[in-house]
């Protein structure tokens, strides 16, 4: 479905799903909850139209009336650096005139003005899908965080269009997405489109981690937050579960799971010698694809959750399943390679020395060469530059004042008076000379100030000058880091794992080496600190669904005929295997409880709990049969994962009804008649 779609205008993509004059993905229900629900599209409708008029408010208050910057009174450079992009056409006193509309502070009007300008401008079909009812208002927080903040107007609008398809892809299928289900999905697709910028956020993220506590509305209380990369989070609240589980059980003790836990979290911080604690171990699950592992884009997932490529392998050489690689030489000994040209290095404000190669050398020079052309010709194209005729008096003045150096500059010292004609004559007035002795220090003043702007307008082009090479500087280092990149990439095969089509052809377009190395992965057994061997998730490359969880060692055992003969020497064998079985899920169970391989399966299969818009993990023991055992077998076609909370409301909730396919396909009716269907998330 979301193939069929790709190309189409983003207004189709947005009423693909209003088939039935736009009616909800669930339809619509009887009595006062249909009141609710047209309502509410009527507040989504009126949400779009509110902001293309505030929007149209915004461009009749533009920012060429205000005073331009070098006027007085103009707005400052930094609060004109600090507005939001959206805001930049935009006059300062729009925001004021909003909150006196709308009788809200300042600061609320000027978020509703960047939220409906961003809406409007970067996210048109965002808005043409609120108007249709595809989307509703909590949608619009996550295409707000996720898309609009993409700077690249080809990304971002290729990255609106794919997750409006797939939007209304899950509505063709009565699919209802949540806000949460979408910004997962979003996280998911907008990772691996460009690789430094999730470079630098993780960066970022990893030099903000901390830990603090902050105030909570009830009296006495306080939360405390934490930051921490997704690993780490998922490892401490696991630990802290099973430090809760393993206490001794107590029937007076009436705390609940998430009360132990916090306790466990006192003990253990605060009273360490105290605590008589057993150790536990904490359980990640770590998922990565074939082109994550082979050094690709594409991200992975740890306790569920979407991470980037690089921390999915950072993670995997931590736990031993990948080798770490070998330091470079520049890097470890302090020298470069022979056989490599040394890394240059440019100081702020100076020029590369002859280390640099000499095309490089070249391309730096004809880069500054253009930036000094441009700013002496007044095309640097700032608002705040000035203008042409500005910028040549500079010059002018800078090359008169070398021209005079070391002379008596003619405008240096006080200017000189002529002498008084000897004798008073009956035509000079009686006030000539108390006029000639006052015009002087007029002159004198006059002529210093112009000296003084003239020493001003030395240092600001001064510093215009070593901002401009600090400018060239980092420009060339950027260049050269972005030729690393490229080199990289090149040498790892990054680029053709991230183009391939599929997973066999990355496993095609990779090296030896790296085939080497993910087949020795796969033989790897559950040593050091695994709690399970590593295990090949085979997913139809069309809907992404699971279709087996297997290991080396059964594709091996699969692959033979089953003689003797074709063991010790299958190169000897034709391998006729049509009487074998495939690859699939795991067989039923006798038992009330599913097997180890079943369950493993299962919680791979369904990710989270499958209730409809639920995001909350699969509980254990919450895998529920969809026929009730004995009636029902312990199997894969009858088997569903839910939280606690949704697991007891399937069976005690009065009129609602659930249905279940083989294929995992979740169908839930409301007792107003609501139906909602759920399928196992695409890997």
């Amino acid at each position: 479905m979301i193939d069929s779609m790709e190309g189409q205008p983003l207004d189709t993509l947005a009423s693909a799903a209003a088939a039935g004059g736009g009616a909800p993905v669930a339809g619509w229900a009887s009595g006062p909850l249909g009141v609710v629900q047209e309502l509410d599209r009527e507040i989504t409708r009126l949400t779009a139209a509110r902001a293309r008029a505030v929007a149209e408010f915004a461009a009749s208050r533009p920012a060429s009336a205000d005073r331009q910057p070098g006027e007085p009174g103009a707005m400052s450079a930094a609060r004109r650096a600090a507005r939001p992009e959206v805001l930049a056409g935009v006059s300062e006193w729009a925001v004021p005139e909003l909150s006196i509309a709308l009788a809200v502070s300042k600061q609320a009007a000027g978020l509703d003005l960047e939220r409906s300008l961003t809406l409007v401008t970067r996210l048109p079909g965002t808005l043409a899908a609120l108007e249709s009812g595809l989307l509703h208002t909590g949608h619009l927080w996550a295409l707000r965080e996720r898309v609009a903040v993409i700077a690249d107007d080809d990304r971002r609008a290729a990255l609106e269009r794919d997750v409006l398809a797939w939007v209304a892809a899950r509505a063709a299928r009565r699919e209802i997405t949540t806000p949460a289900q979408l910004a997962d999905k979003l996280r998911r697709m907008g990772l691996g489109r460009d690789p430094k910028q999730e470079a630098e956020e993780l960066v970022a993220g990893l030099r903000a981690r901390g830990v603090w506590a902050r105030r909570d509305r009830r009296a006495g209380m306080a939360v405390l937050e934490s930051l921490l990369t997704a690993p780490e989070a998922h490892a401490v609240v696991d630990a802290l579960g099973r430090y809760a589980d393993a206490l001794p059980e107590d029937p007076a003790d009436a705390r609940t799971r998430g009360q132990k836990m916090a306790d466990v979290l006192l003990d253990l911080v605060l009273r360490p010698g105290e605590s008589s604690l057993p150790p536990v171990q904490a359980q990640l699950t770590l998922v990565a694809g074939v082109r994550a592992l082979l050094g690709g884009s594409a991200p992975g997932q740890v306790g569920g959750e979407t991470v980037p490529a690089e921390m999915v392998r950072a993670l995997a050489r931590a736990l031993g399943l990948l080798t770490v690689p070998a330091p470079d030489t520049a890097t470890a000994t302090g020298q470069p390679e022979p056989d490599k040209p040394p890394v240059p290095f440019v100081d702020p404000g100076g020029r590369p020395d002859d280390t640099w190669p000499a095309q490089v050398r070249a391309d730096f020079d004809r880069w500054e060469a253009e930036l000094d052309a441009r700013a002496l010709a007044g095309v640097w194209g700032g608002e705040d530059d000035p203008p042409p005729e500005v910028q040549q008096a500079w010059w002018d003045e800078e090359a008169r004042r070398h021209t005079h150096q070391g002379t008596d500059h003619p405008d240096d010292g006080p200017p000189t008076t002529p002498e008084p004609a000897p004798g008073p004559t009956a035509t000079t007035p009686a006030t000539a000379t108390p006029a000639t002795t006052t015009a002087a220090p007029t002159t004198t003043g006059l002529r210093a100030a112009a000296r003084a702007a003239a020493e001003q307008a030395d240092l600001a082009l001064l510093r215009f000058d070593q901002a401009l090479r600090r400018a060239s500087a980092a420009a060339g280092r950027a260049w050269l880091d972005d030729r690393g990149d490229e080199s990289a990439a090149e040498a790892t095969g990054a680029h053709r794992i991230d183009g391939a089509r599929s997973d066999l052809d990355a496993l095609r377009a990779a090296t030896d080496q790296q085939r080497a190395e993910l087949a020795a992965l796969l033989d790897r057994t559950a040593g050091g600190g695994l709690v399970d061997r590593p295990r090949i998730a085979v997913v139809d490359e069309l809907t992404g669904a699971l279709l087996a969880l297997t290991d080396a060692r059964e594709l091996r055992r699969r692959a033979h005929c089953g003689r003797p003969a074709c063991t010790r020497a299958p190169q000897t064998c034709g391998h006729d295997l049509t009487a074998r079985p495939g690859l699939g899920p795991p067989p039923a169970t006798d038992g009330y409880r599913p097997a180890t391989a079943l369950d493993r399966y299962l919680r791979a299969r369904d990710s989270h709990c499958r209730f409809p818009g639920c995001r909350r993990p699969v509980a254990r023991g919450e895998l529920d049969h969809h026929t009730p055992w004995p009636h029902g077998p312990t199997s894969a076609a009858n088997l569903t994962g839910y939280c606690t909370g949704d697991h007891r409301g399937k069976h005690q909730a009065p009129g609602w009804a659930y249905d279940l396919t083989d294929d995992g396909t979740l169908t839930v009716t409301t007792p107003s008649g609501l139906t909602a269907t759920t399928t196992p998330p695409p890997f």
